[in-house]
């Protein structure tokens, strides 16, 4: 065997264990700021106890919500130090960070038992949490992407987004198990705490996996050349504030999808619909599973015809369904229907899931990629995502209708497909190549 198929064969070695590595912690991380969401309930409860339950699942969404508030502070600060000093070492801080505020959360005290305390020290949690994922997405994604060969940008870049599903099918299963074969009372009291202490056994295990990678090959070369950034924020500002405002506007329906089909819903068809929250949470798992399938087709497929057509053709999809979506289940209030919207939706957000990693990546150079990647995403899902949840039981509140929470995902489609078209030069050409 020459040396050229010896260092070829040693590039697959390390690319495996590299992309392994991150899926496995990508994997941890978002479980770990996920799982909140499919327990707001119970959170609710005992954190803020309120003689109106709608009262207090608004109080458990909006402190959910506060995760995302520090999410765009993580973003500069982990984005800026990855593209200093490498992708490796910022991915292995954020796992760490995340899995503590995780387990923490898990032992927070009861309002009964620790009064106002308990839900500052569940906030500051939350914020932690935020800041943690703030580097996550863009450094995972960065990751991913750049380890990939020529020609399988997508699909790679898709692999990410896989660890994402996977990680919301995690934390919904743990909470269907919990609520399937706990007592009620069991779980409103302590049951609830149980998919947060995992957070103790994931931060060594994640840590370990990221700190024994290879740093990306695209890094690598950009260090040698002398071409990393001395302030990759600033570059950002200065250079890259249209790719920058891009990435913003297509991350908004990304993430409410999200938010909205996954996060809001199992709640929703238990609190609004009145259905059990086992049933409600059965027919979520279906988005997920879409969701789940479609993320690699979408990323193979995006690698053939381009990401962003396939992109576009769910946030139409989107735009166009959202309200009917929510006619339909707010009509018919059954298990079918909340399971059939879920999976039309949950396919949107696959076709999302696979496409837009490799797209968004082609917007910045290997020195700011990750930055910008953070910066932008993370401010999108802050602003539009985070809160959906509580937006949405704002909107079933406010104007008496179980139909309300159509109309947020319509308009946040309607800025993505803005986005799109105001970007159409850019993103729809054909080859796709990263900026170096």
């Amino acid at each position: 065997m020459d040396s050229e198929a010896r260092d070829e064969k040693q590039l697959k070695i390390v690319r495996r264990r590299a992309i392994i590595a991150c899926f496995a912690g990508n994997l941890f991380e978002l479980y770990d700021f996920v799982v909140f969401g499919f327990f707001a309930i119970q959170i609710g409860k005992a954190v803020f106890p309120s003689h109106d339950p709608i009262t207090s699942l608004l109080a458990s969404f909006a402190t959910y919500g506060t995760g995302f508030l520090t999410r765009p502070i993580g973003a500069l600060v982990l984005g800026s130090y990855g593209d200093r000093r490498g992708r490796k070492i910022a991915l292995s801080l954020t796992i760490t960070l995340m899995a503590l505020a995780t387990g923490l959360t898990g032992l927070v005290p009861t309002y009964a038992r620790a009064g106002i305390w308990s839900p500052i020290l569940l906030v500051l949690l939350r914020l932690l949490q935020g800041f943690s994922t703030g580097g996550e997405w863009g450094g995972a994604t960065t990751f991913m992407v750049e380890y990939a060969p020529a020609g399988r940008r997508g699909f790679f870049g898709s692999l990410q987004q896989t660890s994402t599903a996977a990680a919301q099918l995690l934390a919904i299963c743990s909470a269907l198990a919990l609520n399937r074969w706990m007592p009620k009372g069991a779980l409103d009291s302590w049951g609830w705490r149980l998919p947060f202490l995992l957070g103790f056994v994931m931060a060594p295990l994640g840590y370990y996996l990221r700190s024994r990678v290879a740093e990306t090959p695209a890094f690598k070369r950009t260090e040698a050349a002398s071409g990393l950034a001395a302030s990759p924020l600033r570059v950002v500002f200065t250079k890259y504030r249209r790719g920058l405002v891009t990435c913003f506007g297509i991350t908004t329906i990304w993430t409410v999808a999200s938010y909205v089909f996954i996060t809001f819903m199992a709640t929703y068809a238990a609190q609004s619909l009145h259905l059990s929250a086992t049933v409600a949470l059965e027919a979520v798992v279906v988005a997920v599973l879409a969701n789940l399938f479609l993320v690699p087709i979408s990323g193979i497929l995006s690698d053939k015809i381009g990401p962003a057509p396939i992109f576009l053709a769910a946030a139409v999809g989107y735009l166009v369904l959202s309200v009917p979506f929510f006619m339909y289940i707010a009509s018919a209030r059954t298990f079918t229907s909340v399971a059939l919207v879920s999976l039309v939706a949950g396919a949107f957000y696959g076709m999302m899931n696979g496409s837009a990693p490799s797209m968004l990546s082609e917007l910045f150079p290997t020195n700011v990629r990750y930055t910008a990647l953070s910066v932008g995403y993370s401010s999108g899902v802050m602003i539009f995502g985070g809160f959906a949840p509580f937006i949405c039981t704002w909107l079933v509140k406010a104007t008496g209708s179980a139909t309300g929470p159509g109309y947020y995902p319509t308009v946040c489609a309607a800025i993505g497909v803005s986005s799109l078209f105001a970007a159409r030069k850019t993103l729809f050409k054909r080859p796709i190549t990263l900026p170096k």
